[in-house]
């Protein structure tokens, strides 16, 4: 129908119009300006707003415009400031109940650090505490239900919910975790795409996953029909485009494909006859497709030709292709290992991974890219890890899985190289961290034996703040507002816990592992050292907590013990099942060692290090407590090794006590 001139990077786009009339008039948001288009493409507005960061986030709702950089929230009315806000931390989307049915202006943030933030005019009302980081936002039913006041929110991890926004409190009516590990949702739409009356929730996810879910009951929506593209699904909506009388589901991907999943029957009932009408149609549609086709590649050949010839010339100046990187590094809970998702919109060749510091590679089952590593000499120029993934053709998206280990820190290079010419290559860092592990969350347990870490010194606020964000991910990296701030974390690998609260000239810091304690003594001293401050550190250890984190690594060393020695078995028992034809005299637990021989395999191959890392951090918890002490027990750790090989829970607390 129309297109514009290309220009700046769109970074949202809202249908608008006068409330209860059809929402008819497109806004785009480039940059720090809003640009208003008419459906036949007349651009009858342009808003620069007064925002010094891009426009990240924006919901119109009649006069009412909403928009959000990265911490900033400002309310326009007619294009006049009225609200703004400053967020905790940054955020993701931004939504309006509908004023017609809630009869007050009531905006919901959804910011990184698992809040939902519901503002009157420029005041925090209250905030909402959900499941993961929310991404994004949509009213229920696309109309926020009966009552105006649904929301329906999707996070990073994959989790979906539907919460109730009333005028003093929320009402968490229904949450679905992400139970199949899949993708972080990136868009929801609502649509009658069955014709039961009833809108389906539609959700598009970061790794390629459609989903449809239905209300058959009142309590929690089931998923239906699910579909998986290549990459990932940048916007959904429903409704009738390719077809009249059939329903779709439009899809829009991050290189740029439309793809539609529609309602209308493949085949056809009835006679032969139907069926040769119906192959004619498609059959016209596929050589205009041909056609189409065949034409663009003439038109590659062509341009492709007449760059040689200009690249080849003696007036020939290079230049570099520019390509995006659509990056996305986060830990999962789960599983306490990083993902690192790398998407370019065009095909990928190859991608180097390089690190400074000790981490493993897992397996993904969704990657089909070749891995290579090559030798690397750690000592002089500490290179831990050098591995090459090899893509095959027309791979837009890989997906790698990482875990590190806690106290080790340093920086994580992923060298994207495209399918293009001339060949050229672009690098992205991830810092991990030295508590790489902990995830923020909304409260801890405070009846546990807690080791407590003091600092005080000659510091500003903003100062300690950096360092807190050096040592810990998922801390904001603008400095809070106010006088002192508390974060709460929880170890995704053991389920410890750590709470940081730090002022101007002072920090403090509890956990139930004392090893997290040693950890940020370490980094904090080094980093004020670094500076040239001066710190006062004092530390009350609590005995009790070594017994604690124990019994907490206990039962997953003892399944790890049993795991690694099952699959030791394997080799041995199918080798009795070939020579004796049958199994049936085995012991049941030997029997069912080979019944179960795959998943062992298969669970074994996806945690290659993992007793390594239990018997590490049993390990670093020994030096630990003693190292407070100002005692040296390093000669003691071959005996406590020797020992971890089937020990009991309670010899080895005996063991840690009898070492003093």
């Amino acid at each position: 129908v129309f297109k514009t001139l290309p220009g700046q990077k769109i970074a949202r786009l809202e249908l608008g119009g006068a409330l209860n009339t059809p929402q008819e008039k497109i806004f785009v948001a480039t940059g720090s300006e809003v640009r208003g288009f008419t459906k036949r493409g007349k651009q009858f507005l342009s808003f620069e707003t007064n925002l010094t960061e891009n426009i990240k986030a924006m919901h119109i709702s009649g006069a009412d415009l909403f928009l959000c950089a990265s911490y900033i929230y400002n309310h326009y009315c007619d294009c006049k400031d009225k609200h703004y806000y400053l967020s905790g931390d940054k955020i993701n989307d931004v939504l309006c109940l509908p004023v017609d049915k809630v009869n007050s202006i009531t905006p919901v943030l959804a910011c990184q650090d698992r809040l939902l933030r519901v503002l009157q005019g420029s005041d925090l009302l209250y905030e909402v505490e959900v499941p993961g980081p929310p991404t994004v936002l949509a009213l229920n039913n696309g109309n926020g239900g009966d009552s105006g006041e649904e929301i329906v929110y999707g996070t990073s991890d994959g989790k979906l919910g539907l919460t109730q926004i009333t005028a003093s409190a929320p009402v968490h009516k229904w949450e679905i975790g992400n139970e199949k590990k899949r993708g972080g949702i990136l868009c929801i739409d609502s649509f009658d795409i069955v014709g039961d009356g009833v809108k389906e929730l539609l959700v598009g996810r970061d790794d390629g996953v459609l989903e449809i879910y239905s209300f058959e009951s009142v309590d929690e929506p089931v998923l239906r029909y699910d579909y998986a593209l290549s990459e990932s699904i940048a916007s959904v909506q429903g409704g009738c485009v390719g077809k009249d009388g059939y329903d779709e589901v439009l899809a829009s991907t991050y290189s740029g494909w439309l793809t539609g999943l529609t309602t209308e029957p493949v085949h056809r009932e009835g006679g032969s006859g139907e069926e040769l009408k119906l192959s004619q149609e498609m059959q016209s549609k596929i050589s205009s497709l041909r056609n189409e086709l065949e034409h663009l590649q003439m038109k590659v050949l062509q341009e492709r030709e007449k760059y040689q010839q200009s690249s080849q010339s003696s007036t020939a100046v290079s230049s570099v292709p520019a390509f995006s990187v659509n990056d996305k590094f986060t830990l999962n809970k789960d599983d306490a290992s990083y993902s690192l998702i790398l998407e370019v919109q065009t095909a990928i060749d190859n991608v180097l991974v390089q690190s400074d510091v000790p981490i493993d590679l897992l397996d993904v089952d969704k990657n089909s890219a070749v891995v290579s590593f090559s030798s690397c000499d750690s000592e002089p120029n500490s290179n831990f890890l050098l591995a090459t993934y090899r893509c095959q053709a027309n791979t837009t998206r890989l997906e790698l899985k990482i875990r590190s280990i806690e106290g080790q820190y340093g920086t994580l290079q992923a060298y994207v190289t495209p399918r293009i010419q001339p060949k050229t290559c672009q690098v992205h860092q991830y810092q991990i961290k030295p508590l790489s592990l902990h995830q923020r969350t909304h409260s801890i347990d405070h009846d546990r034996p807690m080791n407590t870490l003091m600092l005080k010194g000659q510091f500003s606020f903003a100062e300690i703040h950096s360092w807190v964000v050096f040592c810990l991910p998922e801390v904001p990296e603008k400095t809070p507002a106010g006088d002192s701030v508390t974060f709460y974390f929880q170890n995704t690998f053991l389920g410890t816990q750590l709470e940081s609260s730090y002022r101007k000239g002072e920090g403090c810091f509890k956990s139930d592992n004392i090893s997290t304690i040693s950890i940020l003594k370490d980094v904090l001293s080094k980093e004020a050292t670094k500076r040239k401050i001066n710190l006062n550190i004092s530390y009350d250890i609590n005995e009790e907590s070594v017994r604690h984190t124990l019994k907490l690594i206990h039962p997953k060393l003892e399944y790890q013990q049993l795991l690694a020695k099952k699959v030791h078995l394997i080799d041995a028992l199918r080798e009795l099942q070939v020579h004796e034809g049958n199994v049936d005299f085995l012991l049941p637990k030997y029997r069912s060692i080979l019944e179960e021989a795959d998943q062992l395999l298969e669970e074994y191959k996806k945690q290659p290090a993992h007793l390594e890392r239990l018997y590490g951090m049993i390990t670093d918890l020994f030096i630990d407590k003693f190292k407070f002490k100002g005692t040296n027990v390093k000669t003691k750790v071959p005996l406590l090794l020797e020992m971890l090989d089937g020990c009991e829970q309670d010899g080895l607390i005996a063991f840690f006590e009898a070492a003093a």
